[in-house]
């Protein structure tokens, strides 16, 4: 009985105020843990959604409209969340986690959620004699990178804004950022040192697409150019151009921090090496989980598998059996006129490959099958059946012969936009949070999906079809055809 109480009384400290944090406090609260738990964020934000980043930025979503939980939430449960805390060493052999302040912060278990650091690309001139920032150059990592944006773009000078833009780097948040300035007006340029656009995500044919698509939308792609030195006429590029700017925006990758890990003679490679139970395989009272975890030689940058690992380790801290075995990664870019998702690692991984793509019209759908299975895909330009090819690469169902080529094929009904109603109750909606149709059509309101379910505060990428659900739904008609 006294074991049983000391179990109970185990200190949690969470290092991180990230969305891997913010879904492991869930976790812990919705197991009774919320009172001793510790969040220690450096932000001086509650943790928020930084997927949506970029929509605050295009305006389609107001930036209090990412906070994951309000502060009073955690209050409320007894969650000692504090921000604006920066963490410099764990003590492992004192069981103590040191501030800045010099101030300590006992535990029994500790995790690290301490997410990634940008890349800062080798450019002359981007980092001025005193160690900052070039004040053209902007990142672009966090809701006050943000706010900074948003401050150029909004300033009431029209001399004074931003006209045109550089982004470097042309993955999943390039693209992102560059739809976002673009739709605000700015003339945005993209350069990326590799051959195609999302080349860690999709084949070249696709990136042509892709670059087509941009070019349609008014943003020119610089390919195989890397952005070598920023002078008073610009950007220059190895190539020989030089691009006028007056705004250069860096989202050209990061890497897992784990900067506290390796002071405290943790085993780091890219990331901090945990076991099945996000474990360090050093000591067992300290946990990884999100961009800092690596996991059976794996470090992962998307929200899903972070909220995976998230689920796992609420349930050990808890005392529960549980481990974590990997995730199956669908990955959504969000931007205004950009449809693309991907599943897996289509470029990495082996099988057969089903391809259907149509460049004048800007899409291209590829789908990787190995024992009748999707394994990996890309979609780019139509996800009007993405619903059901994530159902089946998450369930791993096993297809006919001729399915895999019909699941590419365009949705009869897409040329409208219901067609994500007719999912079946049973189809994943959002990857997310694993949510399914029929638990969305079980809901009232959006608010009620994003509190019960956590459905559309991951990437975003399901909220179309969330709304259409809502919309469809016998339970929604119900409610509103009650009498007041």
């Amino acid at each position: 009985m006294l074991q049983q109480r000391e179990e109970q009384q185990q200190r949690i400290v969470i290092i991180g105020g990230g969305m891997a944090a913010a879904r492991l406090v869930e976790g812990l609260v919705a197991r009774g843990l919320g009172p001793q738990t510790t969040v220690l964020a450096e932000e001086q934000h509650a943790p928020y959604n930084r997927i949506l980043l970029s929509a605050v930025l295009e305006g389609t979503h107001r930036p209090e409209a990412l906070a994951l939980r309000e502060r009073q939430w955690y209050a409320e449960r007894g969650v000692d969340l504090r921000l604006g805390c920066l963490v410099v060493d764990i003590h492992r052999d004192r069981h103590e986690v040191e501030l800045a302040d010099r101030t300590t912060v006992p535990y029994d278990q500790v995790v690290l959620a301490t997410g990634s650091i940008p890349s800062l690309p080798p450019i002359r001139g981007v980092v001025r004699m005193d160690g900052s920032l070039d004040p053209r150059v902007q990142a672009f990592r966090s809701l006050d990178d943000c706010a900074r944006l948003l401050a150029l773009l909004d300033r009431q000078s029209l001399h004074d804004r931003p006209r045109r833009a550089v982004i470097v780097g042309g993955g999943l948040l390039g693209l992102q950022v560059a739809r976002a300035l673009a739709v605000r007006g700015v003339e945005t340029e993209i350069v990326e040192g590799r051959d195609h656009l999302l080349n860690s995500q999709v084949d070249a044919s696709a990136g042509k697409v892709l670059k087509r698509s941009m070019a349609k939308l008014g943003t020119q792609v610089y390919l195989g150019a890397r952005a070598t030195r920023l002078t008073d006429d610009g950007l220059k590029l190895d190539n020989g151009y030089t691009l006028e700017t007056d705004l250069v925006v860096l989202t050209a990758g990061g890497s897992p921090r784990a900067n506290l890990a390796r002071r405290a003679d943790l085993t780091v490679r890219r990331g901090v090496v945990v076991d099945d139970q996000l474990r360090s395989v050093d000591d067992p009272s300290v946990y990884a989980i999100g961009d800092c975890a690596e996991h059976d030689g794996t470090t992962t940058g998307f929200v899903s598998p972070a909220w995976e690992q998230a689920g796992v380790l609420a349930d050990v801290l808890a005392g529960n059996p549980a481990t974590y075995q990997g995730h199956r990664v669908v990955a959504r870019l969000r931007a205004t006129d950009l449809d693309v998702c991907v599943l897996g690692e289509p470029e990495n991984e082996t099988g057969e490959v089903v391809e259907i793509a149509n460049p004048i019209l800007g899409t291209h759908r590829k789908l990787v099958i190995r024992d009748g299975r999707i394994v990996a895909g890309a979609l780019v330009g139509d996800l009007s059946r993405v619903g059901l090819i994530t159902q089946a690469f998450d369930r791993q169902t096993v297809l006919g012969e001729h399915e895999p080529g019909q699941l590419l094929l365009p949705e009869p009904a897409a040329a409208g936009s219901g067609s994500g109603v007719q999912l079946p109750d049973d189809a994943e909606v959002c990857a997310c949070a694993g949510v399914s149709a029929g638990r969305i059509r079980s809901c009232d309101s959006l608010e009620d999906v994003r509190e019960t379910t956590r459905a559309t505060t991951g990437c975003g990428g399901c909220a179309p079809t969330v709304r259409l659900l809502l919309a469809s739904s016998p339970r929604k008609r119900s409610v509103e055809g009650t009498p007041s």
